[in-house]
């Protein structure tokens, strides 16, 4: 049975990975600082939160459930207290890729995201359709990266990963490189910007036009379905000639000539920085 600390046990994303994690085998130790965190974690699962030196004492892996900011904090405070061969299991490549977890070549570090369901999927029950953020219901794939220790680790907090993310469908490797370049590169910086001018055009077609709220979204929405749907060969389709003029002139119009520069390393590394 592996034993588990999880740091920022009673916050947003320690009580997601806490619903998952009752119901395996892993023994859990909660840490959580804060007195509303602390209640909750009582409140849900029964049991006491434990000083962070009481949880890592016996700690096979230690999960930082913490936000970005603090990340460089949080590791710098637990990482000298841990025993040799830990694995420190991080959820996101942005600390790690910025640097700001402690040298100590005696630990695992294992970097792990979520993919979040599907746009196209094969969900069927209410509950599995409403778990957009997944780790509830819905399927997902995850991303996993063996930043260092033994390459025998890498099963192990992969293991870990599948059972706080689940249900999983696939489990991706990567470098903590590529996978800073998913995120914040490919998923925040392009996906959600792109996804936050869709609603902006949404409201100004209302706006301009007069048709309603509702009538905007459906239209959008039914047509970022199909759209999607064969651009990124969920099905066989071809866009009409009026289609295929319209992205022609769109595009220079929406786009920069030079867009793709926010993959450029120096990029990546500068979002990265600021989320940090």
């Amino acid at each position: 049975m592996t034993k588990l600390a999880l740091f920022g046990a009673g916050g947003k994303m320690g009580m997601r990975l806490s619903a998952n994690l009752v119901k395996t085998e892993y023994q859990v130790a909660y840490v959580e600082v804060s007195p509303e965190g602390q209640k909750r974690v009582k409140e849900a699962w029964g049991a006491d939160c434990l000083p962070a030196d009481a949880a890592v004492a016996d700690a096979d892996a230690v999960i930082l459930a913490v936000p970005d900011t603090h990340i460089g904090r949080v590791a710098a405070e637990v990482v000298p207290k841990l025993r040799p061969g830990t694995i420190v299991v991080i959820l996101d490549a942005a600390a790690p890729y910025a640097g700001h977890l402690p040298e100590r070549a005696d630990i695992t570090y294992f970097v792990t995201h979520p993919c979040h369901p599907p746009i196209y999927n094969d969900e069927v029950t209410p509950e599995a359709k409403a778990d957009h953020f997944g780790g509830i219901a819905a399927k997902q794939a995850i991303v996993c990266a063996l930043m260092q220790g033994p390459r025998d680790h890498y099963a192990v907090g992969e293991a870990i990963a599948r059972a706080i993310y689940a249900p999983v469908m696939r489990s991706h490797e990567v470098t903590v490189a590529q996978m800073a370049m998913l995120e914040p590169g490919l998923s925040e910086t392009v996906a959600a910007s792109l996804m936050t001018i869709l609603r902006e055009a949404m409201d100004e077609c209302v706006r301009r036009s007069g048709v309603s709220h509702d009538c905007a979204r459906d239209f959008l929405l039914g047509h970022m379905n199909i759209l999607g749907a064969v651009i990124f060969e969920e099905r066989v389709g071809v866009f009409s000639d009026a289609c295929n003029k319209a992205i022609q002139f769109g595009i220079p119009v929406l786009m920069k000539d030079d867009w793709k520069r926010v993959f450029d390393w120096d990029e990546i590394k500068a979002s990265i920085e600021r989320i940090t």
